[in-house]
């Protein structure tokens, strides 16, 4: 073999070599970054807490705490719902609470159809001058009696400040610290409806 045959061969090896290495050591290097460091990718996609096991709520038909604000026969059923529960007085942080549930639903636009507000009652009800003016469309429900504590039942125990998301089924699936910034409520609406067929 003659020395411009080996240097023509030495010099496409090289070549070859470098366009190998151009592939497989990122390749080595992401193997070594996730199964030899304890680094891994932000795994976050949603800004809520997820209730997990999803609970299932029962249909659920309790009566209304405010004359006109009364839910349908079967509550939690055909739309997604975001739910607030606490003490009818409705002190400062209540009314925040139902102020970041109602501008949530209605920064939907056209998908607010799909979403209904419920508010469950554990007593002491009921500011209904405000929740009537303020909370139009909202759902106010007596959660006092043995149906409704049933359900309260299924609910996490810390629920100061917290919004909840019952999917259409009937799953309670997903809670929110309504102190935080409101627009992870939105972000994670908005995909739930834009994924889901249902509700």
């Amino acid at each position: 073999m003659s020395a411009s045959a080996r240097e023509l061969r030495l010099r496409n090896l090289r070549t070859l070599a470098l366009l190998a290495g151009l592939f497989l050591v990122p390749l080595a290097l992401s193997f070594w970054m996730y199964y030899g460091t304890s680094w891994r990718p932000a795994t976050l996609v949603s800004h809520g807490e997820l209730i997990r096991p999803v609970h299932e709520l029962p249909a659920a038909s309790l009566p209304a705490a405010v004359p006109g604000m009364g839910a349908p026969v079967a509550l939690f059923r055909h739309k997604w719902s975001l739910v607030y529960i606490g003490s009818g007085t409705c002190n400062e942080a209540c009314r925040q609470t139902l102020y970041v549930m109602r501008q949530s639903r209605l920064a939907l636009n056209t998908g607010m159809t799909r979403v209904e507000r419920v508010f469950l009652v554990t007593g002491n009800c009921c500011d209904r001058e405000l929740l009537q003016r303020e909370h139009p469309g909202m759902f106010v429900v007596d959660a006092t009696g043995t149906a409704g504590r049933k359900l309260l039942e299924l609910f996490p125990a810390d629920r100061a400040n917290a919004l909840f998301i019952v999917d259409p089924l009937g799953n309670l699936m997903m809670r929110y610290d309504a102190r935080r910034n409101p627009k992870g409520l939105l972000e994670d609406l908005k995909k739930l409806l834009a994924l889901s067929h249902i509700g």
